[in-house]
């Protein structure tokens, strides 16, 4: 299966296929201006299938040389992007060259960002190895890295060339980080496809077995809604926003526990709950129903519901971490909210005792 994201000159495939990794090569060639890579992965995927991307590209007349950093999100540092830069021109990366991702969100984001400032941009490959950068992070050029203060507070817009989706090596995903993948796959339902949201609720099993029908089918759609936002909006001026339901509250929750203890998509499970306080309170909320239906969904798919938070000093470090969230403006968070199943809206909320409310009912 193949993915077009539409962005005129700089429109991009998306290969999704079992064995794609092994393909790797023959796929990107016609995207790459010298047969010169720089994969980046961190050391436990490097380990898993470095070998099968290199091999890929040396069959292409690629030369590739693999640069590993430790794994886990307490890499995305600017400490470790020098590192990696550092790496580029000791292996003399041309502007001509690429960089490759070979990974998760951290991988990506992180690889994403050195390929964005590496002489002021070079080409950038996306091949993704967890269900959570397959639907969600590899496609759509957000890269970064995190400070303190907060999550991708630091980073650039670098569109790859092209993503590589291998659902064949989520074999060797342990079952925690693939069930943090679902969590977005369910934000794409209720932000935008009201049949998806349905057909995960019929489908749950198949889906936490991993299936492999049934992975290829959340891929491509999770695939299919996030190009249609990118395309939309690549720079997230307006509608593309909808893309991060759950995700300001659940960058805070990443952030006061030190980015670790809580994955990404764990954080974005509570992040949704939260939104639905938060819509719920504000007349926001048309469906009643939904918030019992993302709560069941979550729960058959292991994901957390709750956060625990309820220390009041700890409600205001959270309420005053959303406040360094990428989509305020004017001084008030912009809150994506679920209307009804498949519908949200991008309301701005000024009120910090309701979002401290939200924080209080949403994670006791």
């Amino acid at each position: 299966m193949q993915l077009l994201v539409d962005l005129g000159a700089r429109s991009y495939p998306i290969h999704i296929a079992s064995g794609a990794l092994a393909r790797a090569g023959s796929l990107i060639a016609p995207c790459l201006a010298a047969p010169q890579a720089l994969i980046i992965a961190d050391a436990t995927v490097a380990a898993l299938h470095g070998a099968t991307l290199r091999q890929s590209l040396a069959a292409a007349g690629i030369h590739a040389e693999l640069v590993a950093f430790p794994p886990g999100e307490r890499s995305k540092t600017l400490d470790t992007a020098a590192q990696l830069w550092d790496a580029c021109a000791r292996h003399r990366l041309g502007r001509d060259g690429a960089i490759l991702a070979l990974g998760g969100g951290v991988a990506g984001d992180l690889a994403g960002f050195v390929a964005a400032c590496w002489m002021r941009g070079v080409r950038f490959v996306q091949a993704p190895t967890t269900l959570l950068a397959m639907v969600d992070s590899a496609v759509g050029g957000k890269t970064g890295i995190d400070i303190p203060a907060g999550k991708n507070l630091i980073g650039a817009f670098c569109q790859p060339v092209a993503v590589i989706c291998d659902p064949a090596v989520l074999t060797t995903l342990d079952e925690r980080n693939y069930r943090a993948g679902l969590a977005e796959v369910i934000k794409y339902g209720v932000i935008r496809d009201a049949a998806l949201l349905a057909w995960l609720e019929g489908q749950a099993e198949a889906v936490s077995a991993r299936d492999p029908e049934a992975i290829a089918h959340i891929v491509h759609e999770s695939c299919r809604i996030k190009a249609w936002y990118v395309a939309c909006d690549e720079r997230e001026e307006g509608l593309r926003a909808e893309l991060n339901l759950g995700h300001t509250f659940g960058h805070a929750l990443e952030a006061e526990s030190g980015y670790q203890g809580l994955l990404h998509g764990e954080a974005v499970a509570i992040g949704m709950r939260l939104a639905c306080v938060l819509a719920r309170s504000l007349g926001v909320l048309a469906d009643p129903d939904l918030p019992a239906r993302l709560d069941a969904l979550l729960t058959r798919f292991g994901l957390p519901l709750r956060y625990p938070a309820t220390d009041p000093a700890l409600i205001e470090r959270l309420v005053a971490r959303t406040a360094l969230d990428k989509k305020a403006r004017g001084g008030r968070v912009r809150f994506v909210l679920p209307v009804r199943a498949g519908q949200v809206t991008l309301l701005p909320v000024a009120d910090q005792a309701a979002i401290a409310a939200a924080f209080r009912e949403g994670c006791q």
